[in-house]
This record gives C-alpha cells, structure tokens and sequence, in this order.
C-alpha cells in the first residue's frame, strides 16, 4: 500500500457510503444500522492510512474531523469525555496570543529606520487597510444576517444554565476597556484589546528613540515573535486531538444536526469572501491598472502556501519574493507586507464578524445593528498582528463572546471545522496584502509596469 493506493481506497468507500446513506434517507433501502457503522469505520481506516502516508498536519486534522464525528454519533455518552481535550488545545492556543501580539506589533511599529522615513508610507498604508477591513467587516455582517447560519441550533436542556453569568456592559466600559490598566493583568485574563493598544504606544515610543537603546528591545520583540512562530508549531501537532474532540463533543452533546449550521456557516463565509473578492479587491485592482493575470501567477505559490498551512506568515517570504518581482519596489514591499500582515487582514475580519454574530444567533441572543457593528470594530482592533498564528481568531472570538455577554459553546462547536474556514480567510488575507503593496506602490508613483507586463513567474 502506498498514499496513492490508500488515496483511491478512501474516495471509492466515501463514494459508496454516500450512496448508501442517501439510498438509507430516502427510504429507498432499508439499510442495517451495523452496516452503516462498519462503513463509517472502514473509511475512517482508510483515511487514517492515508494521513500516514500523506504526513501532513492538515490531512491528520480533517480526518480527526471525521473520526471526531463518528465517536459523537457511535458514543454520544463517551464523548463528553473528550473535552478535556479540546479544552487543552485552547488552553495552549490563549497562551501565544499576548506575546505574539506584543512582538508582532512592536516589530511591526518599530523596526523601521525612523517614523519620519515610513510616515508617508505609513499613513497611505493605514489609511487604506482600514478601509478594506472596514467593508470586509461590513460584508461579514451581511452576509451572516442573510444566510442566519446560527439560527435553529436545538440547545440541549441546562446547558444555558450551565454558562456563565456575564455582566452587561455599556458603551462606557466597552471604551474603558480598550484601554490597559495593567499589562501583565491583561495579559492574565486574556482582555486583548487593552494588550493591543499597550503594544502600539510601546511601538511608537520604541520607534522613537536612538538606535543603540532602540536596537536591543528590538531585537527581543524579533527572537519573542520567531519563538512564539516556533511555539504555535509545537501546539498545533496537538491540534487533531482537540479539533477532533472539539467535534465529537458537539456531536455527541448537540447531536448530528448541528452540522447542519455549521456547514451552512462554512458556504456562507466561503460565498461572502468570494464578493469580496470579486466586488472589493478585483475593482481595485483595475482602478490602479495591475495586468491581472500577471498577478494571479504572482500570488498563486504564496497563497497555496497559506491555504495548506492555514499561517499566512508562511507564505511572506515568497509573497515579497514575488511582489518585488512584479514590480514593487524593495523599500515599499518590506513595509507594506510586514504591516498589512499586521493591519490589514481582510479574511479574518470578514469572519471574526460573521463567527460572532452566529454565535449570538445560535445562543437565540437578537443584536441590534449597532451592537453588531461595535462587536465587528472591536474584533477588527484585537486580530491586528495574528497573521502568522493559524487559528489564532479562535482566541480572539474567544475573548470578545467574553467581553460582550456571549457564551462560549458555540465557539466550541466552530472549532470542529475551523480548519475548514482558516484555509479560505488566511489566502485572502495574504491576497489582501500583495494586492495592498501595489495600491501603495501605484500611489508613490513607484510602480514598475514593465516588470508587472513581463512577469513569468
């Protein structure tokens, strides 16, 4: 047996056990329960055959998807004994989000010759990357409020009153909180907002001073945000076992049908980040007169990078390798993607919107619209600088269900196809970002179109 052989085995007994179950829910057939079971377990053999051969971390996390799915539908009173699992992987995961934030920022911020040398750069940069975030946010908002993917989850009995009681909040202490009384104390309870403001002034007053005192707290924040790369790594080999929990938990707990709306989730983020693709970043595109095949061949090897590895830090070498080669200059490509990376993530912003909304909706909580568009520009401020942590949003969904009152159940039973989602959100984020050094590079008047025309790949 070989990956190709254990590859065709998979396919023909998913094919066969899709027929057969169609034939079983339409009547058709009377088809024995054990018979049903045993095909679902042959494919999961065949799957976990695979995998090993495959040797990736994202084949191991679909397919623990599915074995998660049988243990919930099989063993629905053994799987609540499986949570502790997936209440790990989040426990590790909380764990990179202050550092990574704190470093990727300050580097971000920082790590440039002098404020007055990127400041014009700077503003455009920004300028434009909230404008983009801003009707990707609007365009997850919409989109969840169309599909109601949260909408009919039956929530089993108690399990309301299991959840914690969460204080109110009004628009004082919404704004109150933004702002850090203690860093190590955020930092403790996991409130990333105040971490983030921290980390931008700690940017700007690090900026300013004299590169020989500027040099060293510099040079930490690097080795912090490479150390805590290289943290997210190590955790992530856990990440079958508590996706793979997370799912059959949900299953097992919520039953079956609560797969229902979380597919529904999936098609609607996957249906929103195509219009914004289409009817956001490709306008722009035009307006500032790219070759737009030239360009789908620049970005086609990062992005594929980022939808495999789910990381779009991954992906930035290649990215800047290929965008100087299109026609960017150097000085605008190592500011432009290191800060978008930071600022402007589109595909996250997009879904942090539509995941919390869903999260009210399946918690039969109504938003009015104000609330949801507050919610959306908090989740838009605490995602800057966690590009290259894959499912780092997680957290942050996290956090902000927290602050706003929300429970937390049906983040855990977006957990179980996160995996799914973070591929679609991480390639558009990386496409946001090469797409962004050219909007800057046409506004500097920089932009070097025979090199965009004559680009090969």
């Amino acid at each position: 047996m070989n990956r190709r052989s254990t590859g065709i085995v998979s396919l023909l007994l998913f094919t066969i056990l899709a027929v057969v179950y169609v034939l079983h829910l339409y009547e058709w057939v009377a088809v024995p329960e054990m018979v049903l079971k045993s095909l679902r377990w042959a494919l999961i053999v065949a799957l976990s055959a695979y995998a090993v051969f495959k040797r990736s971390l994202t084949t191991w996390i679909l397919v623990s998807m599915v074995i998660g799915i049988n243990i919930g539908m099989d063993f629905p009173a053994f799987s609540q004994n499986l949570k502790v699992l997936s209440q790990i992987f989040l426990r590790l995961v909380k764990t990179v989000i202050a550092p990574i934030l704190f470093a990727t920022l300050v580097v971000g911020i920082a790590g440039h010759s002098s404020l007055k040398q990127v400041g014009r750069m700077g503003w455009k940069s920004i300028l434009y990357f909230e404008v983009v975030t801003t009707i990707a946010l609007i365009i997850g908002l919409i989109a969840i409020n169309i599909s109601g993917a949260g909408k009919g989850i039956l929530v089993p009995e108690g399990l309301k009153e299991e959840l914690p009681d969460v204080k109110a909040q009004g628009w004082q202490d919404v704004i109150l909180h933004i702002f850090p009384e203690n860093f190590a104390k955020s930092v403790y309870h996991g409130d990333v907002l105040p971490i983030v403001v921290f980390s931008i002034i700690f940017g700007i007053a690090l900026a300013m001073l004299p590169n020989a005192k500027k040099k060293p707290m510099l040079e930490f924040s690097e080795s912090l945000a490479e150390v805590m790369f290289k943290f997210t790594n190590i955790i992530m080999y856990f990440a079958p076992f508590g996706v793979g929990a997370a799912i059959a938990v949900t299953v097992g707990h919520l039953g079956l049908e609560v797969l229902g709306n979380l597919f529904q989730l999936l098609i609607t983020l996957y249906i929103a980040l195509i219009v914004f693709l289409l009817l956001v970043l490709l306008p722009v595109a035009l307006i500032i007169k790219i070759p737009i095949k030239n360009f789908i061949k620049a970005i086609s090897e990062p992005v594929s990078i980022a939808f495999a590895t789910t990381s779009s830090e991954s992906a930035l070498p290649k990215a800047m390798e290929n965008m100087e080669k299109f026609g960017v200059p150097g000085k605008i490509v190592s500011f432009v993607l290191p800060t978008g990376y930071t600022f402007n993530l589109d595909g996250t912003t997009l879904y942090l919107s539509l995941a919390a909304v869903f999260v009210a909706q399946a918690a039969g909580i109504d938003l009015t619209i104000g609330e949801q568009i507050i919610m959306g520009l908090t989740l838009m401020l605490t995602s800057k600088g966690v590009a290259g942590v894959p499912r780092a949003s997680l957290v942050i969904l996290l956090g902000t269900a927290a602050s706003f009152g929300l429970p937390l159940w049906p983040i855990m039973a977006i957990l179980g196809i996160d995996e799914l989602m973070d591929m679609a959100r991480t390639s558009v984020n990386v496409i946001g970002n090469t797409l962004a050094s050219c909007v800057i590079a046409r506004w500097e008047g920089e932009f070097d179109d025979q090199k965009a025309q004559s680009f090969e790949g």
